[in-house]
């Protein structure tokens, strides 16, 4: 990980070092915003607008401090502050291509072309546990993931997400619970017979 140290050779290789070691979580980085975005261009535009955040800033991480959670901390607040500026937008639509886009929805479960991204990551969750996790309300299914696939420890996902440690103990239990039921139940669900036997 980062150190923070400045090389012999000066500022340039500490940037040089510092921007390859932010490189390191760029897949995280990417699956994160997915979640958050649910759309493969928004992510990328997330992880792009958090990595610029980062080497503009890269003065202010202290040395010795989790850089993934810094990154985390960046990509969050960069995703709030989209969300606070699109509220604020005045939204135009034209009625025909939103029918026209919800007919295209229907063509296409996900309603977006599938990247690779989003591919592997389908291919590498289990199916049961992936409509789980969608249906844990967002607050929670958040927590979890930074846990537990993450590996983020609860300070550092209280500092991503500005909430107490407390909150983060409390919406991970709920949501650890929440996600055995509900795959508990999948798994107890009777699957469907073939040829209507």
């Amino acid at each position: 990980m980062f150190s923070g140290r400045r090389t012999a050779s000066g500022p340039a290789a500490n940037e040089d070092e510092f921007s390859a070691a932010t490189l390191e979580f760029l897949d995280a980085l990417y699956g994160a915003a997915l979640r958050l975005t649910r759309n493969a261009d928004r992510a990328q535009d997330l992880v792009q607008d958090t990595y610029l955040k980062a080497i503009r800033a890269r003065g202010r991480f202290a040395t010795g401090t989790n850089l993934k959670a810094w990154l985390y901390t960046i990509l969050h607040n960069t995703w709030r502050n989209c969300l606070r500026d699109s509220a604020r937008s005045r939204v135009s639509f034209d009625s025909a291509v939103v029918e026209e886009a919800a007919e295209g929805a229907r063509l296409a479960p996900s309603g977006q072309v599938d990247s690779p991204e989003t591919q592997l990551m389908q291919a590498t969750l289990d199916a049961d546990l992936q409509q789980a996790l969608d249906t844990l309300p967002e607050s929670f299914r958040e927590v979890v993931w930074l846990r537990d696939v993450d590996e983020l420890s609860y300070q550092e996902i209280a500092a991503v997400l500005e909430v107490p440690i407390g909150t983060v103990m409390s919406r991970l239990s709920r949501g650890r619970k929440q996600l055995f039921v509900l795959l508990t139940a999948q798994r107890e669900r009777p699957r469907g017979r073939l040829n209507g036997e």
